[in-house]
């Protein structure tokens, strides 16, 4: 068998392996469905200038209101003094309802409340008023909102928010969001740290996980270990220094980032070996590259398709087909800059 025709099997059986390993650990160490992200979605979607208060299709509720109500103490009772659990339980009804009763939803939904939390149901009904104030104010301000700046949008928000809701209210409906904020900012401030080698960039990550989830870091980490690490292996300047690395030390670099984020040794191995995969895909994909750039200047029309079309299966095998579609629409997968640990 030659050398050519080893390596297509060689980079065929790569990709094999490595979509494996990369459903099992997504299905690992994916966010927990029920995580604190999901604040408010129909909200959040019209504050990103989205609009709208459908929000996603609404998932299906009791119609018996008996049923609705008992479905309602067991799924928010223990916390509903929270206004972040109250958001969520007024978006959850307000998609029922709407959907159910568009003409009449919200005297529908107040009946709902009042039966199910009784004690509660004039606080609940004012966030629920507070909600539809912000979003005829997102609608009001939509084109004023899409000219600012992210910053000046951010703080335009805020401002907003703080007056329609109260400031202690706003800051716990949407204290994910400026968690995701203040973790950004941060990433931005280790980006830029002159000479700073990946595991000091690491140490300053870690510290300001810690600062903005405090007691709840560790528990965040489970729900988001994979975004955790993605944003920080993200870093142009972590890239940069991957990069310059020999293979050898750049394997025991995304370890120790892996294992500085909390992988056990089993998530570890896995992951040694899909970056394994993932190097000799590339391998084979620059060496695609490079003969695909030679057959381009030594043809053209429908000969060079032809012969790109031979390379491609050589290289490729039954995976020549997407290849040759991604190119067709302009997008070379192995043209743009490796991303490891990543890609």
């Amino acid at each position: 068998m030659s050398r050519r025709k080893i390596t297509v099997l060689v980079a065929l059986a790569a990709v094999a392996i490595a979509v494996l390993l990369i459903v099992r650990l997504r299905r690992e160490q994916a966010p927990a469905a029920a995580s604190s992200s999901g604040t408010a979605a129909s909200v959040l979607a019209a504050s990103a200038g989205r609009g709208g208060a459908a929000g996603p299709a609404a998932s299906a509720l009791p119609a018996d209101p008996d049923e609705l109500v008992a479905y309602l103490r067991a799924r928010f009772g223990k916390h509903i003094a929270s206004r972040y659990v109250q958001m969520q339980m007024i978006e959850k009804l307000m998609r029922h309802f709407q959907a159910k009763s568009p003409a009449g939803w919200q005297a529908e939904l107040l009946a709902a409340v009042r039966a199910a939390f009784p004690e509660r149901y004039d606080e609940i009904a004012a966030t629920l008023q507070h909600r539809l104030d912000y979003e005829a104010w997102l609608k009001t301000n939509d084109v004023r909102l899409r000219g600012l700046g992210e910053r000046e949008r951010r703080e335009a928000l805020w401002e907003a928010r703080k007056r329609l809701f109260g400031e202690e209210a706003a800051a716990e409906i949407w204290s994910s969001e400026r968690q995701g904020q203040a973790v950004t900012e941060a990433l931005a401030a280790i980006d830029a740290l002159p000479d700073a080698k990946v595991g000091d960039r690491l140490a300053q990550y870690k510290e300001s996980l810690l600062e903005t989830h405090q007691e709840n870091t560790d528990t965040y980490l489970q729900n988001h270990r994979q975004e955790a690490l993605s944003r920080f292996l993200a870093l142009e300047s972590v890239q940069r220094e991957l990069a310059a690395l020999s293979p050898a030390d750049r394997s025991t670099a995304l370890r120790d980032v892996r294992k500085g984020l909390g992988l056990d040794d089993a998530a570890l191995g896995r992951w040694d070996t899909l970056d394994g995969e993932r190097d000799r895909r590339w391998a084979v994909g620059q060496e695609y590259m490079a003969a695909r750039a030679a057959l381009v200047k030594q043809h053209s029309g429908e000969e060079l398709e032809a012969k790109l079309q031979e390379l491609r299966t050589r290289y490729f095998g039954g995976e020549a087909a997407t290849i040759a579609d991604e190119e067709a629409s302009g997008f070379f997968r192995f043209a743009g800059p490796r991303k490891y640990g990543l890609n």
